[in-house]
């Protein structure tokens, strides 16, 4: 198995980008939503961590968390997620013959990016980042009509107005 390398810092506070396999026309994670819901809301029990932000778009998704003190193994969680809302579909997937012989869905890429957040500039754009995605994509034309983000939750908060439209100069996808 690879060992790949990524800086592991407990309790640190993370920027992801996860993908499904196919992202060209998928709505995989929008469409079934409450099943991508419960399988972070039941991975959380297990295993928790504070979202600190989170956009789901159609086929991937970017978020930033925060680790419990002494906790560094983000990736367990994110296995187990992934494992939660796949096992949660019907096997409809087309499934390579190396993902057959893995018993592996052909759902998730199998890798997702991380970057361990080093500042409050950093955290910051991250946060911006994931909130103005749907507009990057062109989804929406105002961020307060993409249903899965924490946007929404920063607007009730009263820390970004629901006309907020800021930009991010992140290159992430």
């Amino acid at each position: 198995m690879s060992n790949y390398r990524r800086i592991r810092v407990p309790g640190g506070c993370y920027f992801f980008t996860v993908n499904l396999l196919e992202r060209k026309s998928n709505t995989l994670l929008v469409d079934h939503i409450d099943l991508f819901r419960n399988a972070v809301r039941q991975t959380r029990k297990q295993h928790p961590f504070h979202i600190d932000a989170w956009v789901v778009l159609p086929e991937h998704m970017h978020c930033v968390w925060t680790l419990p003190l002494g906790d560094d193994d983000y990736s367990n969680r994110w296995r187990v997620i992934k494992q939660r809302f796949s096992r949660a579909l019907p096997n409809t997937e087309h499934r390579s013959s190396t993902r057959i012989k893995r018993n592996e869905r052909g759902i998730w890429q199998r890798r997702f990016w991380a970057h361990w957040i080093t500042h409050e500039q950093d955290y910051a754009a991250h946060i911006d980042y994931c909130h103005w995605n749907p507009m990057k994509h062109g989804l929406v034309q105002r961020l307060a009509d993409w249903p899965y983000s924490s946007f929404h939750r920063f607007v009730q908060a009263g820390i970004l107005d629901e006309h907020w439209a800021g930009t991010s100069d992140l290159n992430q996808d």
